[in-house]
């Protein structure tokens, strides 16, 4: 029994074969547009139209052709498209986003200590190519003539990074002036940076490792003087995980005015207690 779907099958095979065979006749098209043009050049008839229209009718014409034969493919194509592949697409990549690379930032930055760059007056201290400063006596003695001093480790310290600050008053200027600042090695403890209040350029700068103690040191330059007021020194430095006991960590300051020497120094006390 032959159904419908069968008879719309076998027709649509039909119009598929057909439409693969298709050829068009363009001797038989042309043929029919030159007889059209010898229509209107009948004798005896004069032309009214001018030759660019006379062009333009052909050029119609032949378009009104190539319309019937693409209608027809169309027709064709609609008749058999259920079985037609659907059109694929190419998916294109998107053009890759320019990334900057991240900025550097100093470790303490990272850490979540206070950035150098963020002390006003201030910039970071560099190691000087020449050898370290022989080491200063040490002493407890935190007051001498016109000097007072302090040792404290700054509040924006962490588990992983810390800041250790030396500060010192003067009354009068100071002609002469070495900062030292050590720090125990207690484990992973390594320098990220330096800086003091007072001018860089006035300052050499040496970084050292001595007896298990990262040693900071600033000497004044030859020619150089301190105004009075009260300035900071400060290392910066990571540590292993943890609260780092700084008890084992001191400072000393050697400092000259009017001919007298006077030495001031100290430790550090823990973290949360009042430096001393």
């Amino acid at each position: 029994m032959t159904t419908q779907r069968d008879v719309h099958d076998e027709l649509r095979a039909r119009l598929r074969e057909a439409a693969g065979a298709h050829q068009p006749d363009r001797a038989r098209i042309l043929a029919r547009i030159e007889r059209g043009m010898a229509g209107q050049e009948r004798p005896g008839h004069r032309a009214t139209r001018t030759p660019v229209a006379g062009w333009a009718r052909i050029a119609g014409a032949t378009a009104a052709v190539a319309g019937l034969l693409a209608a027809g493919g169309y027709a064709v194509a609609s008749v058999v498209g259920d079985d037609a592949p659907a059109p694929q697409t190419v998916a294109v990549s998107p053009t890759p986003a320019t990334s900057r690379p991240p900025a550097s930032f100093p470790s303490a930055s990272a850490s979540g200590g206070t950035p150098e760059r963020d002390r006003p007056g201030s910039t970071p201290s560099r190691p000087a190519t020449s050898p370290p400063s022989a080491p200063l006596p040490a002493t407890d003695d935190t007051e001498a003539g016109p000097l007072w001093s302090d040792g404290s480790v700054d509040p924006h310290s962490n588990d992983f990074w810390a800041q250790s600050n030396v500060t010192f008053k003067t009354s009068t200027e100071l002609t002469a002036l070495t900062v030292q600042l050590r720090i125990a090695q207690t484990g992973g403890v390594s320098s990220t940076g330096a800086w003091r209040s007072l001018p860089e350029a006035d300052f050499t700068f040496t970084l050292a490792e001595r007896d298990g103690f990262l040693v900071y040191t600033w000497v004044l330059k030859e020619g150089r003087t301190v105004p009075r007021g009260e300035w900071v020194f400060a290392g910066q430095y990571d540590h292993a995980r943890g609260g780092r006991d700084a008890r084992e960590d001191d400072y000393a300051v050697r400092a000259t005015t009017a001919g007298d020497r006077y030495d001031v120094g100290g430790d550090f006390a823990a973290r949360g207690d009042s430096g001393g």
